[in-house]
């Protein structure tokens, strides 16, 4: 009799929210360096700048039953001037990317809950080759430029996609679209 190997656990659900805990801030920006640091090279050591001094951490955690079981993703958010919001740093881990949904929600909690809190204009610098999820997500190009040494969009979310998220901590389940 031969028997086949179980294939890996896979989280059924992911919840992305913003970040309440010590450990969800330390693992967001572990994930950041792994993926802007160690795997894309654009930054030497850490990514770390002024803007995360005042920004909002968002993050996905892969669920299992009502515990999370890792981070998987991250992105953050800040106000810039009254009621102009910025989104940077989205990044979800490589063993993740094929759920489809992670990136698209941490998006919308992004938009959505700067909404919340009086957002006129949501902005962010999208690496060129993730101008089409945007684009996908109702953002419009408002620019081309280089910076850090790669191609990038200058991009602006039509907020009549996001309607205001008024409980951020709690945040918006994602579910997969496909087995990874």
């Amino acid at each position: 009799m031969i028997f086949e190997p179980f294939a890996p656990y896979q989280a059924g659900e992911f919840q992305v929210k913003f970040a309440t805990s010590a450990w969800e801030r330390q693992q967001a920006h572990a994930l950041r360096r792994a993926v802007f640091c160690e795997e894309q090279k654009i930054f030497d050591g850490d990514d770390r700048d002024a803007i995360d001094d005042r920004a909002i951490p968002i993050v996905a955690l892969s669920m299992m039953g009502v515990a999370s079981d890792r981070l998987v993703g991250t992105v953050r958010i800040h106000e810039a001037e009254p009621g102009l919001w910025w989104g940077s740093r989205l990044a979800v881990h490589e063993d993740f990317r094929k759920i489809g949904a992670l990136g698209a929600t941490l998006i919308k909690l992004a938009v959505s809950s700067a909404n919340a809190m009086g957002c006129h204009t949501f902005l962010a610098n999208v690496q060129v080759q993730n101008g089409l999820l945007f684009r996908r997500l109702h953002w419009d190009v408002v620019e081309e430029f280089e910076i850090y040494g790669k191609p990038h969009l200058r991009m602006k979310a039509d907020l009549a996609w996001y309607p205001p998220c008024p409980t951020p901590e709690a945040g918006f389940v994602a579910l997969p679209r496909k087995a990874a």
